[in-house]
């Protein structure tokens, strides 16, 4: 399971199954309205976040070797994944440009996973990480999850994730919040 915790404007705090590393990144921050929620401001940011969301904390944020380099193009690919999704989650299939921009990164050695603890070959290096994360989501848009590439069905949430249920009848990035005040409305609206 993938997972990110966050906040909403509120204040209130839900989880979101993302269904995929990938699209985890996406809620790092970002460009436009996305920038004020920013969690990647230098190369030990992003070395937690591999850390702790990619690697499940396997290995120390210290045993990540991201340099200020690694983190641009890290953020760079977080626009391509997220034009990507969202243009999955339309329907549609990705831009060339941004296909040619998950290729090229997952050309790129990924993360060696190994036997022996902590799973994998330490130092991951950042090129590791993107070429990672780029096969990640490759994975994700040809596999078996491809069509079920979501936004939260919710007016005013632009979430998107992976719907990874068994029956593929999710509609919520999270029912803790968007489902939970779907309800509520519903309820409203019936006692009228």
């Amino acid at each position: 399971m993938s997972r990110v915790d966050m906040r909403s404007a509120e204040g209130i705090e839900f989880v979101v199954d993302t269904g995929a590393p990938c699209l985890d990144l996406l809620y790092t921050g970002g460009e436009g309205e996305r920038a004020r929620w920013e969690a990647l401001h230098a190369p030990g940011d992003l070395a937690r976040w591999v850390a702790t969301h990619l690697l499940g904390r396997a290995v120390a944020a210290a045993a990540v070797d991201v340099t200020a380099e690694d983190l641009i193009r890290a953020k760079e690919l977080r626009e391509v994944l997220w034009r990507t999704a969202n243009r999955s989650a339309d329907g549609d299939g990705p831009a060339a440009a941004d296909s040619a921009a998950l290729d090229a990164a997952a050309a790129r050695p990924d993360i060696a996973p190994q036997l022996r603890p902590p799973g994998v070959v330490t130092p991951v290096t950042g090129s590791q990480v993107l070429s990672t994360l780029a096969r990640d989501a490759i994975g994700l848009l040809t596999g078996p999850y491809a069509e079920r590439i979501k936004r939260c069905a919710a007016d005013d949430c632009a979430i998107v994730f992976a719907d990874t249920s068994r029956a593929g009848t999710r509609r919520w990035c999270s029912m803790a919040r968007c489902g939970n005040r779907d309800k509520v409305r519903a309820h409203r609206k019936k006692e009228k």
